[in-house]
């Protein structure tokens, strides 16, 4: 700030300063001892004395006690020391009229300016004009209707000629998004304004002082007077000021609009400038103190609701982001793998994110779905993107500016959002959106929107303000705020699952690694063990007197038996097993003669699964070496297996070899032995002692009560098996499969076409699920419904198939613990992933064949 005089002369002598206020009202600053230190120079109008004369006396002389009441008591409003208070009506000791006064803190300063007052009824008209126009925008159904409604609302209050709701883009630029223009001038609707016309530093006064009236472009203002001493101290910011004087430049600019009075209300949202409400008039106009307070009312309600109004949609979008994370978590506890984790999440945010396509990229491999560019173009804008600083989320509407050589497919994706979910060399996400032409109109050249002065570097405003349209080439639809964050989001949801699938995918490996190492040991035991069983099956065989052809037939049919004992003890089986039985298969295979050796004696006990698995392992070792090296090794020994329950419920086994060759306990220790002394031990929680007695191996093993049942009907008998049907269930026709997981779906449908089903439909929703089984040509037999699809559930279709007898069963990803209404508590539910034997069980347990 420059003054008009020296500082160096006396603090006495007074100081024009070059600010200025408009000429319909008067400032007035007194320091904190109420002492007036500026003044307008225009204020000998109102007070009868000059400016300078006032300066250093009490602010009494001016102003009555009641005044400064009134004007202390609204000062306690404007802490933190910021915005203005409005006392109306404030009768001077000068003059018998009455002002408005409004009332800032500008430094030390005290600042008070002063307009004729309004009319007190017409205060209360305005307020009420306010406070219906909002209930009335609060109830439009879009954003643009409220826009609509501002303008002529404002127009309708203020007067002006022409008002316009201007909206900031995402470049900076400016747009006349609703405007009311008096009948016979040109529309000013749609036009852009370079940003330029606006510089930040106004923008920025445009959040400090919200409302700014420029009633007469031709009043060149009245001087401000100050004390040196005081200007010494600091100079008076005036942003706060609603009269100060606006720049010659601006001035400038509205004249070569043709505008002669012109005012802005301000709308912030979310603490940044969203835009103005510009007003324009043919010639000066003032509206009064009390109508621009309440347009400025409305301005700040217009800015809640605008705020209301995008926080609502943000909400929305945080809703749908919600839903699609939910999916894709339970996609990934069903064990997807990584890339499908990242396929699926792609095209559930493609038309969240509003994207004509997307592309994949993680370790080697690039996925295209939709408008995109080619695999050597993603791979090139991967590599630009790994030289940017960071590791954030990037959206440029203009992939040419950033990458030169994307105009050759600009009409296929001029836009990119790059989402990266790995450390470098990056992995990336990246939505593409497609080249939209269009035409923008500028309120004039934008290329040229200001030119040199004849002060040097000091710019004077453009001249022309004839629309400029403009073609836009190579840009795509904006990315917005609330596209980037909803980016962010899944940034965050997809670095989590992809760390977590990669740490599960690192344990599992090493712990695959670990079961190789084991499974390879155990391989070459059980491969050793039947090579040497192989070769005594021939020799045992082979007596002598058999033909070849009788020998050959022996043999298979040994072979044969082997083959099915191998296989029973190790395949998996979820069902319990009787310990006589295996030991009788084990015998039969292992032993072939002398199977009648082993003697068995106790009650029937029936193994549960884990335990039958672990138990199958150490009985066929003792039995192998029994026959090799014990009591079974030669013409005489037998094996004596008793069992028993404990006290303590536990199964206690004992072994015990007899009348076979004295033993000589072991020089090494391998595999075999191994498992014999601690699997039972180990993995069923009980105990196990290996006596090597010369007169024959003593064993014992004790299996607490978890691991078995006892059979009620004593002696086991083998059940003669009847077989009703290959399936064991009623055949069914026509199947009805509700899954919203589209890969899921087809799996399921595969399971049941290989289990019969002519027909199965499939359906992604309950919406669809309805309508086919009220339109389908014949009932369905069966239905599987997944109980989660996405924000609703299958339950109301599980009452519409019960209302119509067709049996169905529940899926989940939950199991068995998903939770089901009272009135269908009932139904049986199936945990995800299934497969062919799941759905054939199912089918037995519902539709048993009879």
């Amino acid at each position: 700030m420059a003054y008009d005089v020296d500082l160096t002369n006396c603090d006495a002598e007074p100081i024009h300063l070059l600010g200025r206020v408009q000429k319909f009202g008067y400032l007035l600053a007194v320091d904190s001892d109420w002492t007036i230190s500026w003044a307008s120079e225009n204020i000998v109008e109102i007070s009868g004395e000059a400016a300078i004369d006032l300066l250093g006396q009490p602010a009494d002389v001016l102003l009555p006690r009641e005044a400064i009441h009134s004007i202390r008591n609204r000062l306690q409003f404007l802490r933190p020391k910021r915005g203005v208070e409005v006392i109306y009506g404030v009768e001077l000791k000068t003059t018998h009229s009455a002002f408005d006064v409004s009332v800032h803190i500008s430094g030390g300063q005290i600042v008070m300016e002063f307009e004729p007052a309004d009319a007190l009824d017409s205060m209360s008209t305005d307020l009420t004009n306010v406070r219906t126009a909002i209930d009335q925008i609060a109830d439009l159904p879009s954003l643009q209707a409220v826009y609509k409604h501002t303008v002529r609302f404002v127009r309708m209050v203020l007067g002006f000629d022409r008002v316009m709701l201007y909206q900031f883009q995402h470049d900076a630029s400016g747009q006349v998004v609703a405007e009311a223009v008096r009948y016979g001038k040109d529309p000013f609707l749609n036009l852009r304004y370079p940003a330029s016309d606006i510089p930040k530093q106004a923008r920025a006064l445009y959040v400090e002082n919200p409302i700014r009236l420029i009633a007469d472009v031709d009043d060149e203002g009245a001087p401000i007077i100050g004390r040196a001493s005081t200007a010494e101290a600091g100079v008076l910011d005036l942003s706060g000021s609603r009269l100060r004087s606006v720049s010659p430049i601006h001035i400038e600019y509205l004249r070569n609009m043709g505008v002669a009075s012109s005012m802005s209300i301000s709308i912030v949202v979310n603490g940044q400038l969203w835009g103005l409400i510009a007003c324009h008039h043919d010639t000066p106009h003032r509206p009064s103190m009390s109508q621009r307070n309440s347009a400025l009312l409305f301005g700040q309600m217009l800015s809640l609701i605008i705020q209301m109004r995008e926080g609502a949609e943000e909400k929305a979008s945080d809703t749908l982001v919600f839903e699609i994370t939910t999916r894709i978590t339970r996609d990934v506890a069903a064990g997807a793998a990584v890339f499908d984790v990242l396929l699926s999440t792609a095209g559930s945010f493609m038309d969240l994110l509003k994207a004509d396509g997307y592309a994949v990229v993680h370790d080697d491999a690039i996925v295209l779905q939709g408008s995109a560019p080619c695999t050597v173009d993603v791979q090139h804008i991967c590599a630009l993107l790994n030289g940017l600083p960071g590791n954030k989320v990037f959206e440029t509407d203009s992939l040419v500016s950033f990458m030169p050589d994307a105009g050759a497919f600009a009409d296929v994706a001029s836009g990119v959002l790059s989402i990266p979910i790995s450390r470098s060399p990056r992995d990336y996400v990246l939505f593409f959106r497609n080249e939209q032409v269009r035409q923008v109109k500028w309120a004039g050249d934008p290329r040229k929107p200001v030119t040199l002065g004849p002060n040097g570097a000091r710019l004077t405003p453009r001249k022309s303000f004839e629309a400029w349209q403009e073609t836009v080439l190579c840009r795509s639809i904006p990315w917005s705020a609330r596209d980037v964050r909803t980016a962010v989001q899944m940034r965050v949801m997809l670095l989590e699952i992809v760390l977590s699938l990669t740490d599960e995918a690192r344990r599992e490996k090493k712990v695959a690694a670990e079961r190789q190492e084991l499974l390879i040991a155990e391989l070459n035991h059980r491969v050793r063990n039947i090579l040497g069983l192989v070769r005594g099956l021939i020799s045992q065989t082979n007596s002598g007197s058999d033909t070849t052809t009788e020998f050959v037939r022996k043999l298979d049919s040994r072979v044969q038996s082997l083959a099915r004992a191998h296989d029973h003890i190790t395949r998996q089986n979820w069902s319990a097993v009787s310990l006589r039985q295996l030991l009788e298969t084990e015998a039969e295979t292992y032993l072939i003669d002398r199977r009648e050796r082993v003697i068995l004696t106790g009650p029937n006990v029936m193994l549960e699964p884990q335990a039958y698995s672990s138990m199958a392992l150490v009985m066929h070792e003792m039995l192998t070496n029994s026959a090799k090296y014990g009591a079974l090794s030669d013409k005489s020994g037998r094996v004596e297996i008793g069992l028993s329950i404990t006290d303590a419920g536990s199964l206690a086994i004992n072994w015990r070899e007899v009348g076979g060759p004295a033993v000589t306990p072991p020089k090494r220790r391998g595999f075999g032995s191994t498992i014999v002394e601690r699997t039972v031990p180990f993995e069923l929680g009980g105990e196990t002692n290996i006596v090597y007695d010369p007169a024959g191996v003593l064993a014992y093993f004790e299996l607490p009560g978890h691991n078995f049942s006892l059979d009620p009907g004593g002696v086991e008998e083998r059940r003669k098996e009847t077989v009703v049907s290959p399936n064991g269930f009623e055949p069914v026709s026509c199947v009805l499969v509700v899954e919203d997981n589209l890969i899921i779906g087809l799996e399921a449908e595969e399971i049941f076409q290989s289990l019969g089903a002519a027909e199965v439909v499939v359906a992604p929703n309950v919406k669809g699920a309805l309508q086919a089984i009220e339109s389908t040509s014949r009932p369905f037999d069966f239905a599987l419904l997944d109980i989660n699809l996405g924000a609703d559930t299958s339950f109301d279709i599980g009452r519409r198939l019960r209302e119509l007898g067709v049996p169905f069963a529940f899926a989940s990803g939950y199991g068995d613990s998903a939770r089901l209404p009272d009135d269908l508590s009932d139904t049986i539910n199936i945990g995800k992933p299934y497969d062919t034997d799941a759905i054939r069980s199912l089918l037995a347990e519902i539709r048993p064949q009879s």
